[in-house]
């Protein structure tokens, strides 16, 4: 039976992941800020066959948390095979505009938690000879969208983490650093996210669920290896990114557009990324139909255009232009 520790833990494809390990009866040891969501979430794996489960509530931000972390699991269990770090937070605003203590966590918690994590997991895993550390970085890891600078940022940090600790670590042949990019997957991160924007985000179609994300970085661990990009329309969207002029004409405003639900205006706020929401978290976002979401994107503009109204999506919108 594996032991596999799932950062993220308590909601999206982290809760994901957690119950499908579970469900193959793995020792799961599942990590994020909220007890009372950990809680709720290790129980969901209990009941799905887990061989045991562990509930580690602490901030991948926190260097010496991790490196706790790391021991606790050690100590109880003697050898760590599995390591998927989900944990992320996202941010909605123009560099500018968000705050800098937003701004700035966004990249602790994903680029810096990202690192802190391998600092103390790949010497456990180089000296055992074997075991997997899953990066979960994005399609925004590839590409930019306009208003989501921390974000896009930790993320293409986050590939060159992987990357870098691949370069590292070929001595190790059965030592695997997996880096995976989903695309749109309909998690409760949009509605989580900071935004000072106007309005809540939306993941961008083709929206996936959460749990064909779960399996596809499963299934990736079981190999060692696969292909980083977990939807097809994730390598079209990055082939496009290789003519600089068409992306940021075109497909970056575009995207801007789709990721933006247009009829959930909110006020500025800092969602979960300074800390936890608790009683907001769950495997699955409130998004409904992405074409459907579309189709109401562009009646609000058409709307607000009548009116002489820019919206925040608006690519001639200063809020948004690139």
């Amino acid at each position: 039976m594996s032991i596999t520790l799932v950062t993220g833990a308590s909601s999206g494809i982290g809760l994901a992941v957690a119950r499908l390990a579970a469900t193959r009866g793995d020792h799961v040891v599942l990590v994020a800020r909220g007890r009372e969501s950990l809680d709720a979430a290790a129980r969901g794996c209990e009941r799905l066959g887990a061989a045991s489960t562990m509930v580690l509530p602490l901030d991948v931000r926190d260097d010496e948390a991790v490196r706790d972390l790391v021991a606790a699991v050690l100590d109880r269990h003697g050898r760590l095979d599995t390591v998927i770090h989900c944990a992320g937070v996202t941010a909605f605003g123009r560099t500018e505009s968000l705050p800098s203590e937003i701004f700035d966590g966004v990249l602790r918690t994903n680029l810096l938690g990202s690192a802190n994590v391998a600092r103390h997991v790949v010497p456990v895993l180089r000296s055992q000879g074997s075991g997997t550390l899953v990066l979960v970085g994005s399609a925004l890891g590839h590409i930019t969208a306009p208003s989501m600078s921390p974000y896009v940022i930790s993320k293409w940090g986050v590939r060159a983490l992987a990357h870098q600790l691949r370069l590292e670590n070929r001595d190790r042949p059965d030592v695997a650093i997996v880096y995976v990019a989903p695309g749109g997957v309909d998690t409760p991160i949009y509605h989580h996210a900071a935004s000072v924007i106007g309005y809540e985000g939306r993941p961008p179609p083709p929206v996936s669920s959460p749990q064909r994300a779960a399996r596809q970085i499963l299934r990736r661990v079981d190999r060692g290896r696969g292909r980083p990009q977990l939807s097809l329309a994730n390598e079209v969207i990055r082939l496009v990114r290789a003519v600089p002029h068409v992306h940021d004409r075109l497909v970056a405003p575009i995207l801007g557009f789709l990721i933006t639900d247009l009829t959930r205006p909110v006020a500025p706020h800092p969602g979960n990324v300074l800390t936890t929401m608790p009683g907001e978290n769950a495997m699955r976002g409130r998004h409904g139909n992405s074409a459907l979401g579309i189709v109401r994107n562009l009646a609000v503009r058409i709307r607000r255009r009548g009116r002489g109204t820019a919206t925040a999506s608006d690519p001639k919108s200063p809020r948004t232009s690139s």
